[in-house]
């Protein structure tokens, strides 16, 4: 097996999945000065028919020759849900680096297992394996981690917000990720969700350690005429509270009309409360008992981790594609260097989603409290 090293070749990466995240994925490695050395998808002719769009250099006919091909240094997997624990462990098995979409696994002890093939890669070599929980690298999401880890909120009580979308609103809106057979037993939490509990996790330093939750779906079937049953959630509703004995509650919904891609968290202590929204992502709004100020992502006054992912100046805005290039940058960066930047998320991190949603989905089921696995 060979281990996969950046040298004078840079980073030379290859996409599984020609879909919208394929394409995210690779604009933020040519951003980042990487080659999408090629791509597969579900059939040769989509892989080729792709290829052009995404700047990759080849086509595959299928992905077990892009894992195979030692040109390929890090496996970028961005397919359907249920396919990303037999590419990702092929790829590792194969020696190479991996970035995994999120849900890492449509359950969490497939993802337990993911996580320790991760872990046992590293005893053969200096091995990356991220999850791009991309909103962390929001300028003003780092602001936020640094007022609360040195104390300027005080005494952190309370934590909300959520993560509201409207994109399945209608009964004709549909999509891989509602059979739960390609997306897993959750979609709401597992898709978005996931995101909303990583970033306050993330800003807090802290971790759930308990929920009750409510599930609902609003549209019993889906899709073309009479349309297909539909078996998993379109509204997650949830209390929790913390190791460190904050509480607080989170909505997630992909039926929110009007609602385009709200992820939002509200962080209250003792002295003052931070909201960010990531539709505004240039702002930090922080509330006091005398007075409440907007904080702009201005890099001369940021905190220094903050001040690192402000790329341009102030009143130019930064948004999501930025976020991806900051996030493939830090990996990159981990896989030249084998020191991964602080605050990038691992294979850990898609463990530690996982294990909530399973939660999630228990609490819901059982109708009470839930623990979540360490």
């Amino acid at each position: 097996m060979r281990v996969s090293q950046v040298t004078g070749g840079g980073y030379r990466a290859a996409v599984v999945g020609a879909g919208f995240m394929g394409r995210v994925h690779s604009r933020a490695i040519r951003a980042g000065g990487g080659r999408v050395v090629g791509v597969a998808a579900s059939t040769p002719e989509r892989a080729r028919a792709a290829a052009g769009p995404l700047g990759a250099e080849r086509a595959f006919d299928d992905a077990a020759s892009l894992i195979e091909d030692d040109e390929v240094d890090v496996v970028h997997v961005c397919t359907p849900n249920h396919l990303h624990a037999p590419l990702t462990l092929a790829a590792l098995d194969a020696g190479r680096h991996v970035v995994c979409e999120k849900p890492l696994a449509t359950d969490a002890a497939v993802a337990a297992r993911m996580a320790a093939a991760a872990d046992a890669a590293k005893s053969d070599g200096t091995r990356v394996a991220s999850v791009p929980f991309v909103y962390r690298f929001h300028p003003m999401v780092r602001e936020a981690r640094a007022q609360v880890a040195a104390g300027a909120v005080g005494r952190v009580h309370l934590a909300h917000g959520g993560y509201l979308q409207d994109w399945l609103l209608r009964p004709d809106d549909d999509n891989w990720r509602v059979d739960p057979a390609l997306g897993g037993p959750t979609r709401a939490f597992g898709d978005i969700g996931s995101h909303f509990c990583d970033l306050l996790e993330f800003v807090l330093g802290d971790r759930i350690t308990a929920v009750s939750a409510q599930t609902t779906t609003t549209l019993p079937r889906r899709g073309p005429g009479e349309g297909a049953p539909v078996a998993t959630e379109d509204l997650v509703v949830l209390q929790f509270r913390t190791a460190a004995g904050v509480i607080g509650t989170g909505v997630v919904s992909q039926v929110s009309a009007g609602r385009k891609n709200r992820l939002h968290l509200e962080v209250s202590g003792s002295e003052h409360t931070l909201a960010f929204d990531q539709e505004q992502p240039e702002l930090l709004w922080k509330g006091g008992r005398d007075r409440n100020e907007v904080l702009m992502r201005a890099p001369e006054v940021l905190s220094p981790d903050a001040a690192r992912l402000a790329r341009v100046p102030a009143g130019h805005p930064q948004g999501y594609q930025e976020c991806f290039d900051a996030f493939v940058a830090d990996t990159a960066e981990a896989v030249a260097t084998g020191t991964a930047p602080d605050g990038l998320p691992v294979f850990a991190d898609g463990l530690r989603a996982a294990r909530i949603a399973d939660a999630v989905l228990a609490s819901a089921r059982s109708g009470g409290w839930e623990e979540v696995a360490r």
